[in-house]
């Protein structure tokens, strides 16, 4: 069994990535490994505030170590939230406010392409990094649609598709999502060692 740690708090995000992994790994969270802090985030791209969760979770615990950095690039607003996706209305993280500000900002705006990023920063036991990035095309919608999902979901809609994210089942999100096909390189490395 090799042990990982995924460098997360969010629930969501740990259910949607253990779905993900074949047999042969534990999977921890960061309250399994007694790390409860907010981890620093203070990179201004999604590669270094990767790195920069990884290597604070891999030096706390020494256990080889992945973490996420995830961003919506929307071309209107010359690839903004970017980076501060989970920030974009504000510190306290509330994805309605984010959405609600998103398509306020969006109004009247003809151009509606969008993609979302994931990178994945990991820490191998030979405290050597690797990155994978994964994305993923679409538009965003003018009312929010779905109840499934997390973050943005209810305002974009895949290409390829004619339902958001957040209408979309687990399954088909979790094949074709910009973490998924992070996800799907990163394992690829793994498995391969």
């Amino acid at each position: 069994m090799r042990n990982l740690v995924f460098a997360t708090g969010n629930s969501h995000k740990l259910q949607e990535v253990q779905g993900l992994f074949k047999e042969g790994f534990a999977l921890s969270c960061l309250k399994d490994v007694n790390i409860t802090e907010e981890i620093p985030e203070t990179a201004d791209n999604l590669v270094d505030n990767a790195l920069q969760k990884a290597w604070y979770v891999y030096k706390k615990c020494g256990i080889p170590c992945f973490a996420d950095d995830t961003g919506l690039e929307v071309e209107a607003l010359n690839g903004a939230p970017g980076v501060y996706s989970a920030r974009y209305a504000g510190e306290q993280k509330d994805s309605r406010l984010n959405m609600l500000l998103l398509l306020k900002n969006m109004t009247g705006k003809e151009n509606r392409n969008a993609r979302f990023r994931t990178i994945i920063a990991y820490i191998d036991e030979n405290a050597q990094e690797h990155i994978f990035e994964g994305e993923i095309r679409g538009k965003i919608i003018e009312n929010m649609a779905g109840e499934n999902g997390f973050g943005y979901d209810p305002i974009f809609v895949p290409e390829g598709y004619d339902k958001t994210f957040a209408q979309l089942s687990s399954e088909i999100k979790n094949t074709i999502s910009h973490r998924a096909r992070a996800m799907e390189k990163f394992l690829s490395y793994i498995n391969s060692k």
